[in-house]
């Protein structure tokens, strides 16, 4: 579980959570009261999932002049034109908005997504020229648009209406759309502001679906009201994937749609991703949507056309949707090995690096020409959690020009750091925009290098001279009565986790009865805790092989969730090893 990179710091401190008391008693298991407590649930009602409990629409800022604007659109059979992101939540915020549109009775509607590598992110002006050509009366931006001022000055010159739908933070200054619907807008008064940009449509669709019954548009048309709650498996995909906040809106949000896929009711195209990452339906958890789903559907954007994932979702059969789903797992591979190449390249840049001083003490920065633009995201972040420290990495944009992806640790916020860096030096950075965890930038490729210091001292100054400590959050020890199957099964039930709401982990100390490699780099282990009289299976993915082997631990203390190994039909405990560390 070492790294020969930064190896003086690589030991993480393990940390139990702190419980908030409850009001009330949360259930009735000790195990699950301890979860959520540590998570800071104080009232039963917060795990009340049912459909009644979600947040109404009406305290969305902006919210009835969307609405008016789709009816309109509508009850006219005007063109409507859907401009989405090359993103997961952006491909499901796509997919939902055609597929309920058209429930609704919308006849043209149509999706244009920006490719990455030709137009950027958002609705820009050189997008609007493409859209042109669709002849649209009305675009609907999801997961973009607030930033979006130039295209949308374009598109209300070519006389086309906008309604921007966005979930991102607003900046100085915002588009003159004809609508705009973001929890994140100035003046907004909705309580979560913590919705993905599927999350946010899914609201205007519901406010409009509402609005459409007011005027008897179902009953005069002869169409069945759609049940919105049927599309909640694309905005539970969309949610996660996107790794916002699960707040209890959020939370359930997603319950409900893992609730639809567990039943065999999702979309052919989810299915068929799941069941391409081997994941079997009945069993599927949030994580399983982050890690397995949204990789794939991401891959497409990354590497190709998001169309390809909008398909898939859009796929009303079983046969075309494996077909796009083949594809999208194909480019997923692709994706992986050319992620895999990027990195042992930076992990070699890196094996000289003096930790302790000069460029690389409290940041880093890492480019190479040929590295690939839609990649570096997933490369700053594997080199992120490598290295405990801010990390950037550059691709080529063009010939004179770089675009960068930043990924941060808890005590920076990166998007303050590249503020700071670009109020010390006005011309430095082109544009950059993100939020605490995550940010974009570009700049000039010769102008790499002075960024970089400048990175660095922004970063240093930001931390203003706290260390930046590598902690992993755990939920305490589990008793030798508790490490059971019974517990396995109930922590499975008891989600949604995710972003802001972990799944469970616990630590303890364990005797190392037996070990051995499995696959290439994975370590299986037979443990026993003091005071039970059983041997525990455990099994701890991506070791250091060689490392093990050269001094294999006796004992250990280890990070772990229970999870249930059935790989020959037996049920048997097992416990899942994110981390441990030697004690003898």
């Amino acid at each position: 579980m070492n790294s020969t990179i930064n190896d003086d710091s690589m030991k993480k401190i393990i940390r139990q959570r702190q419980p908030q008391e409850s009001t009330s008693p949360l259930t009735t298991s000790s195990v699950l009261n301890r979860i959520y407590s540590n998570r800071g649930i104080q009232d039963a009602a917060e795990l009340d999932y049912n459909l009644s409990q979600l947040l109404p629409y009406h305290d969305l800022k902006g919210i009835d002049v969307a609405v008016e604007l789709l009816v309109e659109a509508i009850t006219e059979q005007r063109r409507i034109l859907i401009v989405g992101d090359f993103d997961a939540d952006g491909a499901t915020s796509s997919a939902l908005t055609k597929l309920v549109l058209t429930d609704f009775g919308a006849k043209y509607v149509e999706f244009l997504v920006p490719n990455r590598f030709e137009f950027g992110y958002g609705l820009s002006p050189e997008l609007v020229e493409v859209a042109k050509e669709l002849n649209p009366d009305l675009i609907v931006t999801v997961d973009n648009g607030i930033s979006s001022i130039a295209g949308v000055k374009a598109a209300q010159e070519a006389g086309i209406k906008v309604l921007i739908t966005d979930h991102h933070l607003a900046g100085d200054e915002l588009p003159q759309a004809d609508a705009i619907v973001n929890p994140n807008q100035p003046g907004d008064t909705f309580p979560s502001k913590n919705m993905a940009g599927v999350g946010v449509v899914f609201y205007v669709l519901l406010a409009l679906r509402a609005r459409l019954r007011d005027i008897n548009w179902f009953t005069t048309q002869a169409i069945e009201e759609p049940n919105l709650a049927h599309n909640l498996d694309i905005v539970a995909l969309g949610t996660v994937a996107d790794v916002v906040p699960l707040d209890s809106n959020n939370r359930l949000l997603v319950h409900h749609g893992l609730r639809l896929i567990r039943a065999g009711r999702c979309r052919p195209g989810i299915s068929a991703l799941l069941q391409l990452a081997k994941r079997q339906l009945h069993k599927v958890t949030a994580t399983d949507l982050g890690f397995a789903v949204g990789p794939r559907l991401n891959a497409a954007g990354r590497l190709d056309d998001m169309s390809i994932g909008i398909e898939c979702l859009l796929a009303d059969d079983s046969k075309t949707a494996k077909e796009l789903a083949d594809t999208l797992h194909s480019l997923n591979s692709d994706r992986q090995q050319v992620e895999q190449e990027m990195q042992d390249e930076a992990l070699s840049k890196l094996e000289e690096v003096d930790w302790h001083a000069g460029e690389f003490a409290h940041s880093v920065c890492l480019y190479e020409p040929h590295w690939h633009q839609g990649v570096v995201g997933l490369l700053a972040s594997r080199i992120k959690e490598k290295v405990n420290k801010p990390c950037i990495v550059f691709a080529n944009a063009d010939e004179t020009s770089i675009k960068g992806s930043a990924r941060s640790v808890k005590e920076v916020h990166i998007r303050d750091a590249l503020a700071l860096v670009d109020s010390r030096h006005p011309q430095l950075i082109e544009k950059f925009g993100g939020h605490a965890m995550a940010a974009g930038l570009s700049l000039a490729l010769d102008k790499l290098e002075q960024f970089q210091q400048a990175f660095e001292k922004a970063v240093t100054d930001v931390l203003g001279g706290r260390a930046i400590e590598d902690v992993i959050e755990t939920d305490g020890e589990l008793m030798p009565q508790e490490l059971t199957i019974e517990t396995a099964v109930e922590l499975t039930q008891a989600g949604p986790f995710g972003q802001g709401f972990p799944e469970p982990a616990f630590d303890g100390e364990f005797e190392v009865l037996n070990h051995r490699i499995v696959g290439e780099n994975h370590l299986k282990l037979t443990l026993q805790k003091y005071g039970q009289q059983d041997p525990i299976q455990a099994i701890a993915f991506r070791i250091d092989v060689e490392d093990w082997l050269s001094q294999p631990a006796q004992k250990i203390r280890a990070v772990y969730k229970p999870d249930i190994n059935d790989y020959y039909n037996v049920p048997e405990l097992q416990l899942m090893i994110q981390y441990f560390e030697r004690l003898a």
